[in-house]
Formats: structure tokens, sequence, C-alpha cells
């Protein structure tokens, strides 16, 4: 792959935000033993193998909930061959039992491409006593299972990465409906942990696209609605500390991100759509040295977040306009309730919403559930939990 390096970086403590960065070349090569100096350093070449490389320590995480087939089909059609595949359906298992049928379409798809996939249930039983045994029962509803929602699906494919050794893990939509998407943004992962060899790097996806339909044709927008919001206040926060105004934030709700497993077990978890913008909020709450220090994080000297503009245009499954209302709802609330925003941003961010909303004064944003970083979790418990659910086959956690 030939990508462009960052034209600019925002730092705040241990904090650096790279800006965007292009792809020039999807595939550039193996690696013909010469560096490439034909650009003056400001493209960088990965060659294949060492995408490949990373990718082998990598796990794909695909959350999933009443998808159609096809759709999860392409999504792991588009994941290359090295990566751990991990599946965490929190489908119905009645009166017809979509997991089920979720579980047999992916076997067929692993008996033809000889490669493994592990598959959970979210509710699944053996899962959850692992998670409450090692201490994290905050993820738990009242039945004793995993709540429901993807924050916490995305969790649980976090631990499950590190059960399997993996040093990378990253997160891809199941309602995406080009595979050859699918496959870019892995590759993009793998890139930016080239680029930032760190302990705590995030690559974060921005959509080069999204096709619509307008009188009859297509329309390729740049910025979804919820990330105009969430990338727009993002950068106000850092301008407010900074004193300079920016605009380096483009993936405030980026949905296909990776990051280092070491970096995953040290943040928080928003639940519902605010997880991706809580990362963001999260990490300059750890690590931008403004709060004072979290003795329950292990600091590092720096957290390094990339971000990468895709080729592909991004197609996924038309929700409604009240979905998106809720992803920025969401997304602002995380910003909003966060003590890192002052009082000048919270009355925007409130004046925004009466205008979107037709309030007839402004109001607050209710903060949503967040969930503990998982350093807080005995992960050896867990560890050994999970093995021994693993081990006694259950038909909703196996390796198909």
């Amino acid at each position: 792959m030939k990508i462009e390096i960052p034209r600019e970086c925002e730092r705040l403590g241990a904090v650096q935000i790279y800006g965007l960065q292009k792809v020039y070349e999807l595939d550039s090569g193996g690696n013909s033993g010469r560096a490439d100096t034909s650009h003056n350093d400001v493209i960088r070449s990965i060659p294949s193998e060492a995408l490949y490389e990373r990718q082998k320590n990598m796990a794909i995480v695909v959350p999933v909930k009443n998808e159609r087939l096809k759709l999860i089909e392409g999504v792991l059609v588009g994941i290359p061959h090295p990566c751990q595949i991990i599946v965490v359906s929190n489908s119905p298992r009645g009166p017809v039992d979509r997991f089920h049928i979720e579980k047999e379409a992916i076997t067929n798809f692993c008996k033809f491409t000889n490669k493994k996939v592990l598959v959970v249930h979210q509710k699944d039983a053996a899962i959850a006593k692992a998670i409450e045994m090692a201490g994290y029962g905050e993820l738990l509803g009242e039945d004793g299972l995993v709540r429901s929602g993807k924050a916490e699906g995305m969790i649980m494919g976090t631990l499950l990465a590190r059960w399997l050794n993996n040093k990378y893990i990253g997160f891809v939509d199941s309602d995406n409906y080009f595979p050859g998407a699918v496959h870019e943004y892995v590759q993009e992962y793998a890139a930016g942990f080239e680029m930032f060899d760190t302990k705590s790097t995030f690559v974060r996806i921005s959509w080069n696209s999204k096709p619509k339909v307008m009188e009859n044709s297509l329309f390729f927008a740049k910025w979804g609605r919820s990330s105009v919001h969430s990338n727009k206040t993002l950068n106000l926060l850092l301008s407010h500390f900074s004193g300079y105004e920016t605009e380096v934030v483009k993936t405030g709700n980026a949905g296909e991100h990776a990051l280092t497993v070491d970096l995953a077990l040290n943040l928080e978890y928003a639940s519902g759509y605010a997880v991706e913008t809580h990362h963001y909020v999260n990490i300059i709450e750890s690590w931008g040295g403004i709060l004072p220090p979290n003795e329950e994080i292990v600091h590092r000297d720096k957290v390094t977040i990339c971000q990468i503009e895709s080729r592909n245009p991004h197609l996924h499954e038309s929700k409604g306009d009240e979905h998106v209302e809720d992803m920025i709802d969401a997304s602002l609330s995380v910003i909003y309730n966060s003590p890192l925003c002052p009082e000048l941003l919270k009355r925007e961010i409130a004046e925004d919403r009466a205008l979107r909303m037709r309030l007839e004064k402004p109001e607050g944003i209710a903060p949503v559930r967040v969930y503990s970083n998982l350093s807080n979790l005995k992960l050896d418990t867990f560890l050994e939990h999970c093995e021994a659910a693993f081990s006694s086959e259950s038909e909703s956690l196996s390796l198909v």
C-alpha cells in the first residue's frame, strides 16, 4: 500500500492525533529489498509482506444482530485470510433461532475457505459467568447475562481477542454491502500499525464517501449527518485546550477502527451509539494531562491516533432519520457530560440540539452508560473460565 504521511498532528499531553492520510495505491507490491525514495519521504510504501505480518496478529470482530445472511457472508469474504475473525451475535434465539442459522452459514463459509471463525452469542451463559467471576459484573444485566448493545458486544469481542493472544483488534460493521470496502479497511488497519508501531496505537477509518440515491442518480456524500456533528464538537473541545482552532478530527463516529489490544484493555466503553466518540473523549481524559492522573491506568509514553481515508465508498443499511438523531445525541452526550467539557461548549451543544429537535428552549443531554476500563477485570480469572467454557463445547461459543 502507498499512503501519504500525515500532514498535521495535534498534541495534548501524551495524546497524538494525526491528520487524515490519503491512500495512493491499495497494493504497492512486495518488498523489493529497496526503500522507496521516489516521493521524498512524503509517501510511505508498505509492502504486502508487512501488512500480512500485522494481520497474522489481528482479530477482526464483527458484531451481528439480525443482519441478512448475504451481508454477513460478504463481510467475511472481505476480511483478509491471515486475520482471526470473531463474530459476536446478538440475534434472537426464538421463535426462529437466527443465531443457529447464522452459525450454519458461517460454518459453510469456513468449509470452502479453510478458515477458523470464532462464533459466540452475546447471551452465552458461560462467557457471562467468566466475566462475573473476573469481577466485571457491571457488564451483566439483571438476568446475569451480558447486556444487549453494540458496545457490550465489542467488549466481549475484545476479551475473546485477548484470550486468543491477538496483538491487534479491529471492528467491522456487519451491514456493509461492499466486500472490497471491508478488505480495504483491514489493509489500512495493518498499514496504520506498521506506520505507528507503538503499544497504544488507534487506527480510525474515514469513509471516502457514502453513496445515496438522489433524483434517480447516485450522489456520493462526503460526510454522514452524525459525523458532521461529532467531528465539529470534538474539534471544538481540542481547540479549547490548545488555544488554536483545528479540524484535525475526521473520525468521531468511525465504526471501522482498530487498536492494539493493550490499549483496548485500558479504555472505557460507552453503551449504544456513543462508543466510538467516547473512545476519543476517554483517551483525552486519561492521557491528555488535563484531569488528575487516574491511578487505575498504567500510563504509557503516548497514545497515537491515526486517521486514514478509504478509497472505497461505504454503503450500508439505511435505518432512518430517527436512528441518525439517536446517533448524534449519543455521540454528543459523552462530550457534554465529560469533565473536560467547558460551559461554553455545553451551551453550544444544547442550542444545536434544540434546533435539531425543534425544542422550545435548549436543554442538556442525559449521560449514557459507561463501562470502566477492562484493567479492572481479573484477566487471568477470565481467561481460565473462558478456556473452560470453550472446552465444554457450548453451542453458543465455538470455533467453526
